[in-house]
């Protein structure tokens, strides 16, 4: 059966329109904003109260929103409240995950309206992800929690992406491929089918993963070599 998780959290307590904060002023914390918005124009569902970040922004403000305090200041949040984090390096999102600690924080799972997901794809999707415009799931795949996918990844039958992993704009990663949690695709890499990415390993933008690569690496060109050790 299709599990499609919107958040570990889905009480009556919020129905309709739901809180939500982003953690992460920067860049990828204006997009999720956008995507956000781009969802409420379909169906109404989020009211983004602001932005929470440990470095402030100017003017204290991201776009119209303002900046609403530090991460540790979001553990004390009054209320009941939902969580994108809006951090592209995976090692700093799950650092930024564990620090969240808060008994009223619950994590948003966003996926843009253009993505198809459908009950015969037999797609899983953990909490927190973000799934951005133009993205592609064939069948049987899995998403653990808190996985990124950057503008117009494709994502093959059978294929499995751990926590935290993230995939910047057009990465491809193909048919029983399989990224251990942290890993990380940069714009334009493929993990061709059958491979496997070790943990927190970081495939070059443009590489190719013609084999499979180790943990703690970074793996750059076509195809793609390890040139270093974390």
């Amino acid at each position: 059966m299709t599990q499609l998780f919107f958040s570990e959290y889905d009480d009556a307590e919020f129905a309709g329109v739901r809180p939500l904060v982003i953690v992460g002023a920067g860049g990828l914390g204006r997009e999720v904003l956008m995507l956000v918005r781009q969802l409420n124009e379909v169906e109404l569902r989020w009211n983004v109260l602001g932005f929470y970040d440990d470095q402030r922004p100017p003017h204290d403000r991201v776009h119209e929103l303002p900046w609403l305090g530090t991460i540790e200041e979001l553990n004390a949040h009054p209320e009941p409240v939902f969580v994108a984090v809006a951090i592209g390096n995976s090692r700093q999102r799950a650092a930024v995950v564990a620090r969240l600690s808060g008994p009223q924080l619950h994590f948003a799972t966003l996926v843009h309206p253009s993505v198809l997901l459908r009950p015969y794809q037999f797609v899983q999707l953990g909490a927190g992800c973000i799934v951005t415009q133009g993205c592609i799931f064939t069948c049987d795949i899995r998403l653990g929690r808190h996985v990124l996918l950057n503008l117009g990844c494709t994502i093959g039958h059978d294929a499995v992406l751990e926590d935290f992993c993230s995939l910047m704009p057009h990465a491809n990663v193909g048919g029983e491929a399989y990224l251990e949690t942290e890993a990380y695709l940069g714009t334009n890499a493929t993990v061709i089918n059958q491979v496997r990415v070790g943990a927190r390993c970081i495939v070059g933008a443009g590489a190719v993963a013609v084999r499979d690569l180790p943990a703690d690496c970074t793996a750059v060109g076509v195809p793609a070599q390890v040139i270093k050790y974390h």
